[in-house]
């Protein structure tokens, strides 16, 4: 018999205007208090603003793009070996890497002060589209974090 319980993955929450699982999950996102209402209209303003002057068929296409320039590839994890803590780098899940990607899009927006949450998060998918801003930094930063600890590598979990 299995010691850990069986983790079931949660069917993926498709949003109803566009029907897709990436702006569904967007919307987890910025969701606060279980205001889901509220985080749609301001997805959807976001992603409208985003789009504005950019000739596309596919109006999902700049956040797509967005996250897949946030991605990261790999980040480190603490592992104590011998009374000593290792930052080890380690591969990210694409599940993971898509909802750290996300999240760092979200908390970079909520970080600009002084505009409504529906133009910042535009102006941070429209930057991280053209790998610029603060969440492309981020993923750069955990990838140097991940390079420049390349020798404890062996002590991967």
């Amino acid at each position: 018999m299995p010691r850990r319980k069986r983790i079931f993955t949660k069917p993926d929450r498709r949003d109803p205007r566009y029907d897709s699982a990436l702006v569904g999950h967007l919307i987890s996102k910025v969701m606060e208090s279980g205001k889901r209402s509220l985080a749609q209209r301001i997805v959807y303003a976001a992603i409208d603003r985003a789009n504005e002057g950019v000739d596309t068929i596919d109006p999902l296409e700049v956040i797509t793009r967005a996250v897949e320039n946030t991605k990261p590839r790999v980040e480190v994890k603490s592992r104590r070996v011998g009374g000593a803590t290792y930052q080890v780098p380690l591969e990210v899940a694409p599940d993971r890497s898509e909802s750290l990607s996300m999240r760092w899009l979200v908390n970079y927006a909520r970080n600009r002060k002084g505009t409504p949450m529906h133009v910042a998060l535009a102006n941070e998918i429209k930057d991280a589209a053209n790998n610029q801003g603060s969440a492309v930094r981020k993923r750069d930063d955990v990838h140097k974090m991940a390079q420049a600890n390349r020798a404890f590598a062996h002590f991967r979990f």
